[in-house]
């Protein structure tokens, strides 16, 4: 009996070893599936103009997390970006979204809560790039017009033959003559008209004169 009993403690023995050693690697691996702070990570990326903050959760397990983003200013004071958004992690990575248009050098704080798991903050805290999403576009300078140079010399016109035939030599004026006027000026005449009539009047006298002489000379040879 003495045998039995001691192949039975043996046996206990064996059992119980057996128990601790799968417990221990049962509680590894239970810890190895957990979720842990260190499968999150987050980033600052650019989807063409718009700026977002991406989080990804790596946790296998598939423990959902509610995913939190706060920016921090150079003063100490925090501003929540959005609303907390709740993921559950896969082996590849799964990814939330948060909408921002970051600046440069902008510091986030991330913060993580899994159940009774995990609360706490994704170390270090998130800074963007020092480039942002969108460059400021530089107006396109406006080309100067160059202004035209004026020309040395200036030709004048010259009246073609045909203008100048035709242009009268002489235009009467529409002005209306002075008052002490003669009526021979008003219809055109020069001023040489009263001395040609004032020469022919003594000619008229000089040849009246000539005659009235010649025939007094015929009547006294006559009367002789």
């Amino acid at each position: 009996m003495s045998i039995t009993r001691r192949s039975a403690r043996r046996s206990v023995r064996i059992l119980g070893v057996a128990s601790a050693t799968a417990a221990l690697a049962l509680g590894v691996a239970g810890q190895a599936l957990a979720c842990n702070i260190s499968e999150f990570s987050a980033e600052a990326t650019c989807t063409g103009a718009k700026g977002s903050i991406v989080v990804t959760d790596k946790d296998a397990s598939g423990t959902p997390a509610v995913i939190t983003v706060f920016l921090k200013s150079d003063a100490g004071v925090e501003t929540q970006v959005g609303q907390p958004q709740e993921v559950k992690g896969t082996a590849e990575g799964a990814t939330v979204t948060f909408s921002e248009d970051w600046k440069p050098n902008a510091t986030y704080r991330v913060h993580v809560k899994a159940g009774h798991l995990v609360d706490q903050d994704i170390k270090p805290d998130l800074v963007t790039p020092s480039t942002a999403c969108k460059k400021e576009e530089s107006p396109t300078p406006t080309p100067a017009t160059p202004t035209p140079k004026p020309s040395k010399t200036t030709a004048t016109p010259t009246p073609s033959a045909s203008e100048s035939s035709s242009a009268p030599a002489g235009a009467p004026s529409n002005a209306p003559s002075p008052a002490g006027d003669s009526n021979l000026a008003e219809t055109g005449a020069n001023s040489n008209t009263g001395l040609i009539a004032g020469a022919a009047g003594a000619l008229v006298v000089v040849g009246g004169g000539a005659v009235y002489f010649g025939m007094r000379r015929r009547g006294a040879k006559s009367s002789s």
